[in-house]
Parts: C-alpha cells; sequence; structure tokens
C-alpha cells in the first residue's frame, strides 16, 4: 500500500483512519537505578518525582542561563525511567544526563537503535493499536502486545505511540495497518503539529531559546518541584519579565517556504520556521516572533505581496 502524503492523509483520518507513521529515528534513553527518579529531577524542567509508573511528562534540558538544548518525553515504569528526544538534541541531552548523575546510583543507556517508534494519530488510533485500557491522559503508557508482539502504548495529544523491539518494528506495522492503519510520512504529522501548535526543537526552537518564549511553561516547566539546571532563568522571567519572543500561529495569504522573513512595518521580526497547507484552516504557520508582533498585526512575508495574520495558539 501505497503511504499517504499531506492532505490526502488529513482526509484519511477525518473519515476514521489513523495514519501510522514511523518514528523510529527519534533518540531514545533508558535510565535505571534506585537514584534514577531524584538524578532526572535535578536536571529536567518538570517534576519527575511526582510521576508513578505508567504515568509520564514533557520537559526540557536547560543550559545554566536557562536556555534550551532539548526536550524530551519521560516515562516511568516500574523497573526506571524510558526518555525519547529529537535526534538533533539527542547527544547534548545525553551530556547532561550522563554530568547531572554523578553521585546517584543511576545508570544511563542509550536506546536509539535498540526500540522501534510507530506513532498513530487520528480518532481510530486506540482501536487500532487496542488500547482500551490506556488511560485518556497526554504520556499515560502500557505494556501489552500488538500483533501477538510486545509492545508499549503510549497516550499522545493526536492519538497512540507504539515502542518495540527495533527487530520487531516491521511486523508491527503489518499489524497496525492490516488492523485499518493507513501508512503515512512524517510530513503528515507535521501539518497536525502546526496546527495544534506545537513547536519542534530543531525547527521552530533552536538552542538557547527559554521555554516561556516557545510557549512551553505550561507544559514543560514546575514551579513548585526542587531547583534544576537553569532554574533562576526561567522563575525570574516567569514572575517578573517579559520574553523579548513569542511562538505564534500565522495564517497566510499563500503558502510560503520555511525560513522566509518576516516583517512588521519596516522591521524583520522574524522568520517563517514551520508551514503547511491544512484542510481544515488552509496555509498556516508557526514563527519565533518579536513581542511587539501581537496576535492581530498583520506581517509581510519576504519582498511581498504575500502576508500573514499573526494569531495566537493553537489555531
Amino acid at each position: 500500500m501505497p503511504k499517504f502524503t499531506g492532505l490526502l492523509s488529513s482526509i484519511a483520518m477525518e473519515t476514521g483512519w489513523p495514519i501510522v507513521v514511523d518514528c523510529s529515528d527519534r533518540g531514545k534513553l533508558a535510565l535505571s537505578g534506585d537514584g534514577a527518579v531524584a538524578a532526572l529531577n535535578a536536571v529536567v524542567t518538570n517534576d519527575v518525582e511526582a510521576l508513578s509508573p505508567g504515568s509520564g511528562l514533557y520537559a526540557a534540558v536547560l543550559t545554566g542561563k536557562g536556555g534550551m538544548l532539548g526536550d524530551l518525553r519521560v516515562l516511568r515504569t516500574a523497573d526506571g525511567l524510558l526518555l525519547d528526544t529529537e535526534r538533533v538534541a539527542l547527544q547534548d541531552v545525553f551530556d547532561v544526563l550522563r554530568r547531572g548523575l554523578l553521585g546517584y546510583d543511576a545508570q544511563l543507556g542509550k536506546r536509539t537503535l535498540e526500540c522501534g517508534l510507530l506513532r498513530l494519530a487520528g480518532p481510530g488510533s486506540r482501536a487500532i493499536a487496542g488500547a482500551e485500557d490506556l488511560p485518556d491522559e497526554e504520556h499515560a503508557h502500557l505494556a501489552t502486545t500488538v500483533g501477538g508482539l510486545p509492545v508499549r502504548l503510549i497516550a499522545t495529544d493526536v492519538g497512540v505511540d507504539v515502542l518495540c523491539d527495533a527487530a520487531e518494528t516491521a511486523a508491527v506495522t503489518t499489524a497496525l495497518e492490516a488492523a485499518g492503519g493507513v501508512p503515512a510520512g512524517e510530513e503528515s504529522l507535521e501539518l497536525l503539529r502546526i496546527e495544534r501548535g506545537r513547536p519542534r526543537f530543531g525547527v521552530d526552537i533552536e538552542t538557547g531559546v527559554i521555554p516561556q518564549e516557545a510557549g512551553l511553561n505550561e507544559r514543560a516547566v514546575s514551579f513548585t518541584k526542587g531547583c534544576y539546571i537553569g532554574q533562576e532563568t526561567v522563575a525570574r522571567l516567569h514572575y517578573k519579565g517579559r520574553p523579548n519572543r513569542h511562538l505564534r500561529g500565522l495564517r497566510l495569504s499563500a503558502p510560503c517556504p520555511v525560513g522566509t522573513t518576516l516583517h512588521l512595518e519596516d522591521r524583520e521580526i522574524g522568520h517563517l520556521t514551520s508551514s503547511g497547507v491544512s484542510g481544515q484552516f488552509g496555509p498556516i504557520g508557526l514563527a519565533l516572533l518579536r513581542r511587539e508582533a501581537e496576535p492581530g498585526s498583520v506581517v509581510t512575508l519576504g519582498d511581498g505581496p504575500a502576508t500573514a495574520e499573526v494569531v495566537t495558539l493553537p489555531f
């Protein structure tokens, strides 16, 4: 069966057929040992100690000055912690975590090549994956089987992720497609991500961006947990400051390529970091814009004549 792309994947999901996308390239890590939870909690922005087995969270890894080095998903299991991150951030995240383990009874291991990761997106995802017992809360997870093969199902904002042994990725994919999943490329997930206003590290977020600038405080930062790397800057900006930039949505007058500069009057205020054509919203994009480009503003793309309306997220 050929892979669906772009709007065809959107149409498939609207008819109740979830798409299946191989995201095995994401960086994956495992953290174990009696001190694993405390060690990770001292490094990342969110409250890992609040997790119980079967739950998870989203967090960021920062420099001492509060700038992002990467983001990651944290899953707590009965045996330790499973982490996944953008591949471009994997080495930086690994290095920070490894230094953070000093003094703790904890072991860190890379699992990128050992584990496959498949993403089901769309309203029928849970039925396709057999995830009826999976809690609705994002990042909730459980160990089960798909096609008779052991997997871990993870609740996401658009469906279900399926974590499996790398050697069994093809067989698990076949089982999901046999159950009704439609094979699709990663660009289909990108369109969903843009519609939901979720920035991607290495795409919309570059090294050094502060979580509040990217609109991540609510999802990724705890202001009640103990200390972590970069906390002082994040807390000061949250309670007393105003970020110079904000992640914004853009309703484009016409499709425009990523990298296009954006101008408010005669001033360059950022550039287009993600873009696509949505079946629901038309041409849309994301950008990290200077704060003077408030929602409702109209900006010029490149040298014109194309324009875009700045909107709050999600669309």
